[in-house]
């Protein structure tokens, strides 16, 4: 009989969290509503507490868990002006946290593994085998084939031998790198009419972040905000992404998509764009022209044009569409076929599933 120990779970075993992991849940919850504002955050858990008495049944404050979190490295004062901030270690914690519950939706909704037909060098081992040519890898050797080719040639005696056309091993899965840019539209209708979009999309950004950053260290990870103009935002910006009195000016972040995937060094290039509403401007000699009325077929041709030069410069479009307008829907059809991309058209709680799966799809296909 073989015993395997793991680490203590109480919640596996019908226990409780420890009180400062629950309330930390709740703090990394509230962070990502406001944007990586600790000090919003710290007032709407001080709310809660109120309401609800959080830390009922223990001996432990709300003013305990505030001095651990500072205590743990999670908190700290600005010298400047004596204001609370997030720090390194809590921003890498939102992104693990953002990870987790992707992939908890994934195991939801199913593992979603999109197994390629191609194979190459990887590293996952294929039931399937071929003959071994020079240069592939003898990790992979497939032994229990290898020695019945031996058998089967030579026979079982003192003439038994293996040679060269003997050897068999095994197909893997090929694992190309991939550089992805993901797109943010951060215009105000993102948090128009009383549904928070931006906050799923921030998650989403921080997620794949720390997926890449973790498991895929080859490849690379850029972010673009995209409003009245279109900029880059480092991966330690992602808890603060928030919107603002923008339009929408799809045709800049698109450029910019594209320039950064020109400067990476990587046959196997993509755009994710996150967007709810249509493109309502664009920059034109220096000016802008903008239309937030109905889909203006001046801007949209603009950004048509884009998709046509990203399938030319073999970056494909992905378009995750967080509305149900069938003007906008006929706009993202528009742009994925000159492009031929792919569009999903996701509910806000399944964005993270529908991104992820694509991501991990993709990076698996073998690039001729």
């Amino acid at each position: 009989m073989r015993l395997r120990y793991t680490k203590w779970d109480p919640t596996r075993h019908g226990g409780k969290k420890p009180l400062f992991e629950e309330l930390f849940d709740l703090f990394q919850d509230l962070l990502e509503h406001t944007a990586g504002d600790a000090e919003e955050a710290l007032e709407w858990l001080k709310q809660l507490d109120e309401e609800h008495d959080l830390t009922a049944g223990s001996d432990q404050t709300l003013e305990d868990f505030i001095e651990e979190l500072e205590k743990r490295g999670y908190l700290r004062e600005d010298e400047e002006d004596g204001t609370v901030e997030i720090t390194a270690k809590a921003e890498r914690s939102l992104r693990r946290s953002a990870l987790e519950e992707i992939f908890s939706e994934l195991r939801k909704y199913g593992d979603g593994g999109h197994r390629t037909p191609y194979t190459g060098q990887g590293d996952e081992r294929r039931p399937e085998t071929q003959d071994w040519r020079f240069g592939d890898d003898l990790s992979q050797l497939d032994v229990t084939g290898t020695i019945s080719n031996s058998f089967q040639r030579s026979g079982i005696g003192d003439s038994w031998n293996l040679s060269e056309d003997d050897f068999q091993v095994h197909e893997t899965d090929h694992h190309a790198t991939m550089a992805t840019v993901l797109m943010i539209d951060l215009s105000h209708s993102m948090v128009l009419y009383g549904e928070d979009r931006i906050t799923p999309a921030r998650r989403v950004a921080m997620g794949l972040a720390e997926l890449i950053t973790s498991k895929y260290p080859k490849d690379t990870l850029d972010i673009v905000a995209f409003g009245n103009d279109a900029w880059e935002i480092e991966i330690e910006d992602l808890p603060y992404l928030d919107v603002g009195p923008y339009y929408t000016n799809t045709r800049a972040g698109l450029r910019r998509a594209r320039d950064i995937l020109h400067r990476r060094n990587n046959r196997n290039k993509q755009i994710f764009m996150i967007t709810d509403g249509k493109p309502s401007c664009h920059i034109e000699n220096g000016q802008m022209y903008r239309n937030a009325y109905g889909l203006d077929q001046k801007i949209v041709n603009k950004v048509l044009d884009e998709g046509v030069i990203c399938r030319r410069q073999d970056i494909a479009i992905t378009t995750f569409m967080i509305a149900r307008d069938p003007g906008l829907q006929d706009f993202v059809r528009k742009l994925t076929e000159v492009n031929r991309g792919r569009a999903y058209y996701a509910e806000l709680d399944d964005l993270g599933s529908f991104l992820f799966e694509d991501y991990v799809r993709n990076r698996r296909k073998h690039m001729r």
